[in-house]
């Protein structure tokens, strides 16, 4: 399973989800451009010394991923309906999720609205932190698999 990251702009956030994909044994893409520094001294200090054991690509552009990828592929979107407890995951699956300050671009969610999942919250707030919703996605399709690793 691979945890995609579009335009992520807050280094603690995305050094968080690289501990959560090496407790978990996830890829990580992070799909530029980014916030950031990847050598950011707030994003080393999150992640610790987790970076070395998570395989992290940097890529361009997500419509390129996708049109490329075999893979089954969901994104977590505050819009969507479906919630991503109904989703079946699979290994090779890629979970992908938007940018802290401006989410996935409707353009893509408009492709493919039955690939859109929500983590159901109260009305009235905005968002979840990105990397809370990485921990919630990330635990849940990995214990479908039963807590295996790939």
């Amino acid at each position: 399973m691979t945890v995609v990251l579009y335009q992520p702009q807050i280094p603690q956030n995305t050094g968080n989800i690289v501990r959560t994909c090496a407790v978990t044994g996830k890829n990580l893409i992070l799909i530029a451009p980014l916030g950031f520094s990847v050598t950011d001294r707030w994003l080393k200090r999150a992640g610790l010394d987790y970076w070395e054991g998570v395989n992290v690509q940097i890529l361009d552009n997500l419509e390129e991923l996708l049109a490329q990828t075999k893979q089954n592929f969901y994104f977590f979107s505050s819009h969507a309906r479906i919630p991503y407890t109904e989703v079946s995951y699979h290994f090779q699956d890629l979970l992908i999720f938007g940018a802290e300050t401006h989410g996935l671009p409707s353009s893509i969610t408009q492709k493919w609205p039955e690939r859109c999942v929500k983590i159901p919250m109260i009305s009235g707030v905005r968002c979840l932190n990105l990397a809370t919703s990485v921990g919630i996605g990330v635990y849940e399709a990995w214990r479908q698999q039963g807590f295996k690793k790939e």
